[in-house]
């Protein structure tokens, strides 16, 4: 059974995780507020509710060990599919060893997708307490690599990044860490003074996109990228973000809330960069040539000046106060219905582009977040040309508790879903397929919603004074496979849930 804990990570006691694992609306444990149910304002005790699907079945699920997910990615070894799960802070029993363990990395043979077979967890190592991205590389596809080994990165809590073996993902080994988070210079906060977050790692050229904090930078989340293409020598390129965020420039320092870069997406010779994944969000496109390269003419093409880091700037669209961007995910060369005779832009290049729900969306008690289509044919002037989201009133989801609303779309490219459908991670109302193929008008095509189970934790708000409290699960980040499975882990420990397309909505994919 895994601790207890909340959806921030902070422990919660586990008389009151008993009182309705499964039950929606349970307030706070006296002991915990000083108050009686009464005096909180608890909701009525309502039953879960059931499993809920359009267009999707559930081939497979497995609890994690109750951990607190956060990514999938399924790497390739041979005929076998291996599930790799990074997972937040927190600490569970691990069964296989008889020991609890800080939340690392879950490693499962999906090849089965209706059998998921847990082979290990990876702690992580020495005072890190999570480990919540991972990517993998084969050494065959790595330019200086051994080509019989394949290649295990994952962040090691706010710590840094460290690489392992992965050739056999029963017995993976440490090999180094590849580089360490800084401490910034920004006076600490909520957000703290260093964090690592999502991360790229192109195994064509070798090049990590590391997320984290550099020495005396004045956000917490920045790029600080890494040439990897041979693992026994990493190498440090540079460190990047946006004009203000670098060491001593002249100017305030930037608000607290601020979080700096969200996830880099790395296509060709191109860099989409999502800073602020839920609120004052900038979208930024670079040219990954004079990004890597920097400018020829400068003495440091490198050191972190204004001109530097405008220097691959293609352009930058900023978002308003209240939305951000998580993903922004690239789709070239996508045909528009009805403009095939057009001599023009019958075809463009589009971004999804996600503004994440944030915790304070639980029981949406602030403002609703969307997803965009971004066309990007004319790369200076991105412009959105439609938004898309699910509606809350198909399950009542607001009054469910925890998070409603988009966290993410698949990172994983495949040519049934590329320019077809985009799969979304949802919060407490699940995964979510929308038909692309019309970009200027999405439309809502298939959906699964798990059923809490023992593991699911509570998610808490304070409305009007009164702390209201549900079981919700909340589906954290969802991937693809190259069978067209679909991958979706839970943040609330409900654990992991595999889903195939059926009906329309296999049929629109080609599967």
């Amino acid at each position: 059974m895994a601790t207890n804990l909340s959806l921030d990570g902070l422990p919660r006691r586990s008389g009151f995780l008993a009182c309705a694992l499964l039950i929606a609306g349970c307030a706070p444990a006296p002991e915990e507020t000083g108050s009686t149910s009464a005096e909180m304002g608890a909701a009525p005790e309502t039953q879960a509710p059931a499993e809920e699907a359009l267009n999707m079945r559930l081939l497979g699920s497995h609890d994690l060990q109750g951990r607190s997910a956060y990514q999938p990615i399924v790497h390739a070894y041979g005929n076998r599919r291996i599930l790799f799960v990074g997972h937040h802070i927190g600490e569970a029993m691990n069964p296989m060893t008889g020991v609890v363990e800080v939340n690392g990395t879950s490693i499962l043979d999906v090849t089965d997708p209706s059998e998921p077979r847990m082979l290990r967890h990876l702690p992580p190592n020495g005072d890190a307490r999570f480990a919540q991205h991972v990517q993998l590389c084969d050494g065959a596809d790595l330019p200086n690599a051994d080509p019989a080994r394949t290649y295990m990165l994952r962040t090691s809590g706010n710590l840094g990044w460290d690489l392992y073996d992965a050739t056999d993902p029963e017995e993976l080994f440490y090999l180094r860490t590849v580089a360490q988070t800084g401490i910034s210079s920004r006076p600490e906060s909520s957000r703290g003074v260093q964090e690592t977050h999502k991360m790229q790692w192109d195994c064509e050229t070798g090049i990590a996109y590391l997320n984290g904090t550099p020495q005396d930078w004045r956000v917490t989340r920045l790029l600080m990228t890494y040439d990897l293409s041979n693992p026994d020598q990493p190498r440090h390129i540079r460190d990047f973000g946006l004009d203000g965020w670098q060491p001593d420039p002249d100017g305030e320092m930037p608000e607290s809330q601020i979080s700096g870069l969200h996830q880099p997406f790395i296509v060709g010779n191109r860099m989409y960069l999502g800073y602020g994944s839920g609120a004052d969000g900038v979208l930024q496109i670079l040219d990954l040539d004079r990004f890597l390269e920097g400018d020829p003419g400068a003495a440091d093409p490198y050191e972190p000046t204004t001109e530097n880091l405008l220097y691959p700037q293609i352009s930058r669209l900023d978002m308003p106060r209240y939305w951000g961007v998580h993903t922004a995910k690239p789709i070239y060369d996508f045909p528009i219905p009805d403009y095939s005779d057009d001599r023009d832009y019958a075809s463009r290049d589009l971004l999804i582009v996600v503004s994440e729900a944030p915790t304070r969306a639980r029981r949406c008690q602030t403002t609703r977040d969307v997803s965009f289509i971004v066309d990007i044919s004319q790369e200076d002037k991105p412009f959105a040309i439609s938004t898309f989201q699910t509606d809350e009133s198909i399950g009542d989801y607001c009054s469910r508790g925890g998070r409603f609303g988009p966290h993410s779309v698949h990172d994983a490219f495949h040519p049934g879903f590329d320019k077809t459908m985009a799969v979304m991670s949802y919060f407490n109302a699940g995964i979510r397929a929308f038909d692309i193929r019309n970009p200027f008008e999405p439309v809502e095509i298939a959906y699964y919603v798990p059923q809490a189970n023992e593991n699911t934790i509570e998610a808490c708000i304070e409305i009007d004074g009164v702390e209201v409290c549900d079981v919700a699960i909340q589906t954290n980040n969802v991937n693809i496979d190259d069978r067209g499975l679909i991958y979706g882990v839970d943040r609330a420990h409900t654990g992991l849930h595999i889903v195939e397309l059926t009906g329309e909505a296999a049929a629109i994919v080609g599967l």
